[in-house]
């Protein structure tokens, strides 16, 4: 029995190579997706524990609570852990290039460690002097690495700032660190030094608890003195949430490489079945049961099928660490490694799979009868497909085309493999295309301020002060200075409204503008504040996009996300109570806007029902062949000195979430386009052995080469071309099944603009993929028999 399987195995290399990299490219797509599954539904729960985050961090105004204040809140009832008070400011500091980075949170801390927020160090050191300064690690990039000096601002005396190191903390408390000496100095009166505390405690589950929580320490310190917290559960519903996301599409996958599998492993031993007919019949003329025909097929799909595996585990877990590399930096998460019961289960599962998939044909070996087996050996039986090959001659078409076209029906079962493996190839291809499409589309999406060519601001952008503080009763998930600015008791200097827009409508380049407000508002029902953006003149060019209803038209108008509706019970047409600085206003919902932000609420009202609000950003179109540089410059020049500030704005890039799927979807559909090759590869190949001799006939009646390689290419071209037309319908309709479903985990459903993202050119050239795949899967066996000579040809069986 072993010598039988191991003369099956060698001696039909091309057949065992088949096995081998087809059950590996399955079981790596498989471990990479099973291993990134693992490790990013937790990432955050895992980094948070391991840096002992911050269930609260809150910023504290100095002047009305001393330092020894502050620390006695860390003695407060169910508080078990704490950390602070660090100095804290915001800065907006300029790179080498002249580009200015968002606004940051700076603080000063003597070091990375302590008892809450322990922040991890990616790269270089802790900041020690003055002049240093540690960024967070998603800042990394060809301008920014360790070694790199800033200026703290655009102004001419600004001082410099030299990276040090590069951090990530998974509590997202601050952008940048630096001594607390330095965060005196760099203060300034628009951004004054605030007192920055972390707690942990015994209870911080639930929403309610953290609401509990903030109250206790807004209760012992003197009224006033907490500014403004931020809870951990807003940072971990956002990171479940993008975990929540890669279950669909990957679930998918898997799918699709599970079949594959079942496919290519069938076909090849059928084939292997078909072509060792007179093997067989030996056997079974020298004693080998029935039985052991059966396990002897078997274990020549098992045995190259285990080399593919142990293959297949290794190469899944080397790929899969750059994956899990980008979704520690997406998560702030620490070292992630893969779970050693994915690399255990999947082989496993894979074996299985093979083996189920080689019994129906090894069984069939077994059920073959002696005589018959022998007499006919690996021939075709009499007659099959003859009816194609009279109704194909008839076409005024090339004999070897014709010749071609038919050969599909002597072997229909082998014909249909190759089609379902070139059409699953195509459905993946098809659906990779149209999920990456669709990512970027939601990135676009999600930002339409960037839409404009260029900002102008009313402040310079870095003193932009945030919103006021929330009262101490409010919510625990009400925006925090953490990711902005620092909460500005103190008024700012700002450019007069009326003025920016004189300057803009005196540029001969400004082709339309709009103005905006961003601010807080109350709505009836809805407790503590919630976002607003009000718009001021034709907003359209910086809309949302819309799952219902319709845009701002005017005032008395509101467009909300879903979760508001949600959350409020209303519906399109319902009226709700909106108040800003004192001024209610009662507005219709007219429109129901597509957002991804998490569960922040953020709002779109006219900014004409509320007369006291006034645009803060004013966002330009310029006219055609006017430069954004130069017509940013011009407008800079005439409001920076009213206080305010012009930028161009330049594309920003896709977000970790969206790379990071994008680059597992393109590795998935490689290695599934991998495997449908293989199959049309294997296909091919015993189609030409099968008829090597008819092939001799014909190079001896005068077939050149190239005509040759017609024949054996014209039937998987054709097999190709059905696979493309069947895969193409397939992976759209997989896309319009997969992309809602992602979309209901973040909880939102998706526009039209998100889900149609097939052109007619788009779709052309997918199905032609199919065609693609199957002749280069054909390429090689054609190869080989052009290149036969015509007496070893007619030689052969």
């Amino acid at each position: 029995m072993g010598r039988v399987v191991r003369s099956g195995v060698g001696r039909r290399w091309g057949r065992t190579v088949v096995i081998a990299v087809a059950t590996m490219m399955a079981v790596a797509s498989a471990v990479v997706a099973g291993t990134l599954l693992v490790a990013s539904s937790e990432p955050f729960a895992h980094a948070f524990g391991k840096q002992r985050g911050a269930h609260l961090s809150a910023e504290y105004d100095p002047a009305r609570a001393s330092a020894a204040q502050l620390a006695r809140t860390g003695q407060a009832t169910g508080v078990t852990a704490s950390a602070g008070p660090y100095p804290a400011t915001t800065f907006r500091p300029v790179d080498p290039t002249g580009f200015r980075l968002p606004t940051l949170t700076l603080v000063g801390r003597p070091d990375p460690g302590g008892a809450v927020d322990r922040v991890d160090l990616t790269s270089g050191r802790w900041a020690r002097a003055p002049g240093e300064v540690v960024l967070a690690a998603s800042f990394e990039g060809p301008t920014i690495a360790v070694g790199t000096t800033l200026r703290a601002s655009d102004a001419p005396n600004a001082p410099t700032l030299t990276v040090v190191g590069l951090a990530v903390s998974v509590s997202q408390t601050a952008d940048a660190w630096t001594t607390p000496a330095q965060v005196n100095t760099l203060a300034s009166e628009g951004n004054p030094v605030t007192r920055q505390m972390l707690y942990r405690f015994d209870s911080a589950s639930t929403t309610e608890q953290v609401l509990a929580d903030r109250r206790k320490l807004a209760a012992a310190v003197p009224p006033r003195a907490l500014l403004g917290t931020r809870s951990w559960l807003d940072t971990q519903r956002a990171a479940d949430q993008a975990a929540a996301a890669t279950v669909p599409f990957v679930t998918a996958f898997g799918v699709l490489g599970i079949v594959m599998s079942v496919i290519t492993v069938s076909s090849v031993i059928s084939g292997a079945v078909g072509t060792s007919r007179r093997r067989i019949g030996i056997l079974k003329a020298i004693g080998f049961t029935p039985r052991e025909v059966v396990r002897a097929y078997l274990a020549q799909a098992l045995l190259p099928a285990s080399v593919g595996t142990a293959l297949g585990v290794a190469l899944g877990n080397l790929l899969a660490v750059p994956l899990l590399a980008d979704t520690e930096e997406m998560y702030g998460a620490g070292p992630l490694a893969a779970a050693w019961w994915v690399s255990a289960l999947v082989p496993a599962a894979a074996l299985v799979i093979v083996g189920l998939a080689a019994l129906a044909p090894a069984l069939r070996a077994g059920r073959l009868r002696t005589v018959e087996a022998i007499a006919l050996g690996r021939s075709p039986r009499p007659g099959r497909g003859q009816w194609a090959h009279r109704a194909l001659g008839r076409l005024p078409l090339p004999r070897p085309v014709t010749y071609g076209l038919a050969t599909p029906f002597t072997h229909p079962v082998r014909a249909l493999a190759t089609l379902l493996a070139v059409a699953s190839g195509t459905v993946a291809a098809t659906f990779a295309v149209g999920l990456t499409s669709s990512l970027t589309a939601i990135g676009t999406a999600q930002d339409p301020e960037r839409r404009a060519a260029v900002t102008v601001t009313t402040t310079r952008a870095h003193q932009i002060a945030p919103p006021p503080p929330p009262p101490a009763g409010d919510s625990a998930t009400s925006p925090s200075p953490s990711r902005g600015a620092a909460p500005n008791p103190t008024g700012l200097r700002a450019a007069d409204p009326a003025k920016v827009r004189a300057a803009l409508a005196s540029r001969p380049g400004t082709d339309s503008y709009y103005g905006k407000a961003h601010t807080e508002v109350t709505v009836a029902g809805v407790p503590g504040s919630v976002q607003a953006s009000l718009y001021e003149g034709d907003a359209r060019s910086g809309s949302y996009e819309m799952l219902a209803g319709h845009w701002l038209t005017g005032p008395g108008q509101v467009v909300v996300p879903s979760r508001f509706l949600e959350r409020t019970s209303t519906r399109i047409g319902d009226p709700v109570r909106v108040t800003h600085a004192g001024e209610s206003a009662r507005l219709r919902i007219v429109g129901e806007s597509f957002d991804t932000s998490g569960d922040e609420l953020e709002i779109h009202a006219d900014l004409a029902d509320f007369p006291s609000a006034e645009p803060d950003t004013f966002l330009i179109e310029v006219r055609p062949g006017v430069s954004a540089d130069a017509y940013t410059r011009e407008v800079a020049a005439l409001v920076q000195p009213l206080g305010g500030d012009a930028t161009t704005h330049t594309s920003p890039g896709q977000d970790g979430t969206v790379l990071l799927m994008s680059a597992l979807a393109a590795l998935l559909t490689l290695m599934l386009v991998c495997v449908a090759g293989l199959g049309v590869l294997d296909s091919a190949l015993l189609d030409t052995r099968e008829r090597v001799h008819d092939l001799g006939v014909c190079k001896a009646i005068g077939m050149s080469p190239r005509q040759t390689m017609l024949l054996v290419l014209t039937p998987v071209t054709a097999l190709g071309t059905l696979g493309g037309l069947l895969g193409v319908p397939a992976g759209y309709a997989l896309h319009h099944l997969v992309m809602p479903v992602m979309g209901h985990a973040v909880g939102t459903t998706l526009p039209p603009s998100i889900l149609d993202v097939y052109g007619p050119l788009r779709l052309l050239l997918l199905g032609l993929s199919g065609t693609a795949i199957a002749l280069l899967g054909a390429l090689a066996p054609a190869g080989w028999a052009a290149r036969t000579r015509t007496a070893a040809a007619l030689r052969a069986e």
